[in-house]
């Protein structure tokens, strides 16, 4: 007999004390803003990098601000994201749940380093009035001690990490798809090839996770 292959909807395994504790828990109301971050913030990583490629010269003008606000606003909406993920994965184990929380744990660094990292963007193009002197408020603020690692370099790369990681969990124990986690892998490594690619990345990350918000499950209003 053949192995039936691995399903992304919620009802291929049963639902666990946990799970229906969790709905239980989250509310209506955070479970649906959570359903609509794994559509919304992809789109908008897609938005933000569709913006950059029309505007090349990155100057201080209408197409920096609204993309950055897209990119600020996806990456908050990833946040939502791991926590959503985190409840799909319902580790039996100690070690299940250290990993998940670890993956989890990750993405939300990597999520707070690129918002640290938009909002900069943000007051610098605000107060610049052209690229040069963009130029100039840059240097000065990664300058200081520990900015580069935290919010540029190190810490911004712990997003894909734990987004790595915590589906390739849910793969291990055939809660999604073994694609799922191979197209992430793939738009993590297009994005960090090339910033131009963002928008490729972007449309990899969606295929991969918008539909992962059916899975989460329906909250139980209080009786």
């Amino acid at each position: 007999m053949t192995k039936r292959a691995p399903s992304d909807r919620a009802e291929a395994h049963r639902p666990t004390v946990n799970h229906l504790e969790s709905s239980r828990t989250w509310g209506p109301r955070r479970t649906a803003l959570t359903r609509a971050a794994f559509v919304a913030a992809p789109l908008c990583m897609l938005a933000y990098g569709a913006i950059r490629l029309s505007a090349p010269d990155h100057e201080p003008d209408l197409a920096w601000t609204s993309g950055h606000l897209f990119l600020m606003t996806g990456v908050l909406l990833f946040g939502a994201v791991f926590l959503g993920l985190r409840r799909l994965v319902e580790p039996a184990t100690t070690a299940g749940r250290t990993s998940a929380n670890v993956a989890t744990g990750l993405g939300l660094a990597g999520t707070l380093a690129v918002t640290a990292q938009a909002v900069i963007d943000l007051v610098v193009g605000f107060r610049s009035a052209d690229r040069p002197e963009m130029n100039r408020l840059f240097e000065q603020v990664q300058s200081h001690p520990g900015v580069m690692p935290l919010v540029y370099t190190v810490v911004p790369m712990f997003l894909y990490l734990g987004l790595i990681w915590i589906v390739v969990q849910l793969t291990v124990q055939r809660r999604i798809a073994a694609w799922r986690p191979v197209a992430v892998v793939l738009g993590t490594a297009v994005m960090v090839a090339s910033l131009d690619l963002i928008p490729l990345g972007a449309v990899l990350f969606c295929a991969a996770l918008s539909p992962l918000a059916r899975d989460l499950p329906a909250a139980r209003r209080p009786a």
